[in-house]
């Protein structure tokens, strides 16, 4: 899953208005942000294999650091505890947590049975919208939209650039989307880590700016 990740983050912002958009996106992706590094350090491992779904061609071999079940839990009491110290604000540590956590179970939702429930188990979850396309942009798609209105109608743009920057945010990530969807092959795996780290950076980098050129309505 993808933009379903970040509908989770818009929709989050209503629950805790002071909660910065890129915070909150970094919260949604942290572990898709932790992932490409370990690929890279070669303690995760993805294969790139045509057909292995009918909506993405990655077949993910081993990844219980990021994505099994206890340790997205682990990843959400870090950056919830973190927030904690920084912020000194309980109600939003709880949600950034909540949020974090939320990714495991849309990606329970959209994986075949590949998630782990723990390092070293030997059970595998997912329920395998991914084997539709259709059905795969149909349920992100909704959640996206319902995401999306969720935080325009909770805020305002208080100069062009938070205008502007919303919506060209939104046309990047959905581009991004339809690349993922329809796009050709990725050349190698160090390719799809590199454009995760980067992808992940950008989008994070891009919500704190727009939410700065935002405000609360009422």
């Amino acid at each position: 899953m993808f933009i379903g990740h970040f509908a989770v983050a818009f929709a989050a912002k209503r629950a805790a208005p002071s909660v910065s958009l890129g915070t909150l996106f970094v919260a949604c992706e942290l572990v898709d942000l932790v992932w490409p590094l370990f690929l890279l350090i070669g303690i995760e491992r993805v294969r790139i294999d045509p057909g292995n779904t009918a909506f993405t061609p990655l077949d993910f071999i081993h990844y219980p650091w990021t994505h099994s079940l206890l340790m997205v839990v682990l990843w959400a009491a870090f950056l919830g505890l973190f927030y904690l110290v920084a912020r000194k604000n309980v109600r939003a540590a709880i949600l950034i947590g909540a949020v974090v956590l939320s990714h495991w179970f849309l990606d329970a939702l959209a994986h075949r049975p590949d998630l782990p429930l723990a390092p070293g188990g030997e059970a595998r979850v997912g329920l395998g919208l991914w084997n539709s396309v259709a059905a795969t942009l149909a349920v992100e798609g909704l959640m996206f939209a319902a995401g999306l209105v969720l935080y325009v109608r909770l805020t305002r743009a208080k100069d062009r650039a938070g205008a502007i920057g919303l919506w060209a945010l939104v046309a990047v990530l959905l581009a991004s989307y339809a690349g993922a969807a329809f796009g050709p092959l990725p050349p190698s795996v160090e390719t799809v880590a590199w454009a995760g780290i980067a992808g992940g950076a950008l989008t994070a980098a891009w919500g704190y700016w727009v939410d700065r050129h935002r405000e609360a309505v009422g």
